[in-house]
């Protein structure tokens, strides 16, 4: 066990001016969201915008939080495979954040 394991990286890539996008199925017994936000919280990083929910056809898809240098993307009713159990938000969520675009 590693008390920073993969903190440092995201660091390294700020500074590279790289975008990041962590998210989380919010059912996931395997990697919880709480500790996603847990881990998350240790970045030392400004919420630069609250926690709020993003929609797919109306839908609520999840909660997203941006922080500097990193957006913090929950999928609702999903564990880690969310790709593939939430296809349409999971697509439009990506599709979202490669063009820069709210969602």
């Amino acid at each position: 066990m590693q008390n920073e394991a993969s903190l440092w990286i995201y660091n390294v890539l700020q500074n590279s001016g790289i975008a990041m996008m962590f998210y989380s199925g919010d059912t996931d017994g395997a990697i919880p969201t709480y500790g996603s936000k847990q881990w998350l919280a240790k970045l030392n990083r400004k919420v630069t915008e609250a926690w709020r929910p993003w929609y797919t056809d109306g839908q609520v898809s999840g909660f997203v939080e941006k922080y500097d240098g990193v957006q913090f993307v929950t999928v609702k009713g999903v564990g880690h495979m969310a790709p593939q159990w939430a296809r349409q938000p999971v697509t439009d969520m990506i599709t979202h954040w490669i063009h820069g675009e709210p969602f």
